[in-house]
C-alpha cells in the first residue's frame, strides 16, 4: 500500500510537471530522460524521508558498518610499507574523530590498490581510502581533509541513510546477518547527491581545523581533482608513466558521482574566506620526512 501511494505521489508530480512545462511559451523541448531524472529525484527523496523520522539506532549502525567492512577489507596482509601507511591514516583519523559529533567507534583502513582513487565511509564508522588516493598527497592536511570529508558523511547520518534506503529498496532485512553483504561497494565508492558532499567538503574542513590542520589541505586536493578531471577525463590523456587505465577508470568514475572539483574548489575558498583562515596557511609534510610513502610507491 505504502509503495503504491509513493508511485501515485511521484506519476502525480510528473504529469505536473508536465502540464506546466505545455503551458509555458517557450518553445524549448521536452525530455522524457528529463522527466524520469525528475521522478528518480523524487523518489529517491521521499524514500530518504522516512529514514530521518526514524533513524538507525547508533548500536544497530554499528553492527552493520562492521558487518559490510569485513566484507569489503582487503584479504591480503599488508607489506611494511602498506602497513606503515595503514597505521598513519589511523592516527590521522584518531585526532579528527575526537572533534566528531557522533561518539563512535570509527575506524579507518587502507585499500592496497594503486588504482583505487578514492575513499568512501560505512555505517557506524568504518573509513576507507584508497593508495591512489594516498599518491596524489604532498602533505598530511590533505589527508586530513579527506578523512574529515568521511567522517561527516557519518556524522550527518547520509551512510546510515543510504543503508536504509538500499535495504528497503533491495528487499534486504537489516537485522539479519549476511543480508548486506548483497550491496556492492561501488554502492559507497560512487558517492552522494551534491548536496551531501558539498556539506561534507564544508563541514570536513571545519573538522579538519578543530583538530589543528590547514584548510588548505582540502583546497590543495581540489587544485589536484580538477587537474586530473582536465588531463584524463575531459581531454581523455592517458600517458603511461603517470596514471595506469585502472586508476584513469577510477577517476572517471569519481567524478562521475561528485560535484565538480572546480565547484568544490570555489566553495573551499569561500569558507576560508568566511571562516577568516587565511593565516592557516601551514601544511605539515605527509608521514613526516616521507620516507614511508617513498617505499610504499
Amino acid at each position: 500500500m505504502k509503495r503504491l501511494l509513493l508511485f501515485l505521489c511521484v506519476l502525480l508530480l510528473c504529469v505536473g510537471a508536465l502540464y506546466l512545462s505545455e503551458r509555458q511559451n517557450q518553445s524549448d523541448h521536452v525530455s522524457p530522460n528529463a522527466v524520469l531524472g525528475a521522478a528518480a529525484d523524487v523518489q529517491r527523496d521521499l524514500t530518504r524521508l522516512p529514514m530521518r523520522i526514524s533513524r538507525l539506532p547508533d548500536a544497530e549502525e554499528i553492527r552493520i558498518g562492521n558487518e559490510l567492512a569485513a566484507a569489503y577489507a582487503s584479504n591480503s596482509a599488508f607489506n611494511g610499507s602498506e602497513q606503515a601507511l595503514d597505521e598513519y591514516v589511523a592516527e590521522v583519523g584518531a585526532s579528527l574523530v575526537a572533534h566528531a559529533h557522533r561518539k563512535l567507534p570509527y575506524r579507518f583502513h587502507l585499500l592496497p590498490d594503486a588504482g583505487m582513487i578514492n575513499a568512501f565511509s560505512l555505517p557506524g564508522g568504518q573509513i576507507f581510502i584508497g593508495k591512489g588516493m594516498l599518491d596524489l598527497m604532498t602533505t598530511e592536511d590533505q589527508l586530513a581533509n579527506v578523512l574529515g570529508h568521511e567522517i561527516e558523511h557519518v556524522d550527518h547520518y547520509h551512510c546510515a541513510e543510504r543503508v536504509q534506503v538500499e535495504a528497503r529498496l533491495r528487499d534486504l532485512q537489516l537485522g539479519v546477518v549476511g543480508a548486506l553483504v548483497q550491496l556492492p561497494l561501488e554502492l559507497w565508492e560512487t558517492g552522494y547527491n551534491k548536496t551531501e558532499e558539498l556539506e561534507a567538503d564544508r563541514e570536513g574542513m571545519r573538522l579538519a581545523v578543530q583538530a589543528g590542520y590547514s584548510p588548505f589541505g582540502a583546497v590543495a586536493m581540489f587544485e589536484k581533482l580538477a587537474k586530473l578531471h582536465r588531463e584524463y577525463v575531459i581531454h581523455a590523456e592517458s600517458p603511461e608513466d603517470e596514471l595506469s587505465q585502472l586508476a584513469i577508470a577510477s577517476l572517471t568514475g569519481y567524478f562521475r558521482t561528485h560535484p565538480l572539483p572546480s565547484e568544490r574548489l570555489m566553495q573551499a575558498r569561500n569558507l576560508i574566506a568566511e571562516e577568516r583562515w587565511q593565516s592557516l596557511s601551514f601544511q605539515r609534510p605527509f608521514i613526516g620526512n616521507g620516507s614511508v610513502k617513498a617505499l610504499a610507491r
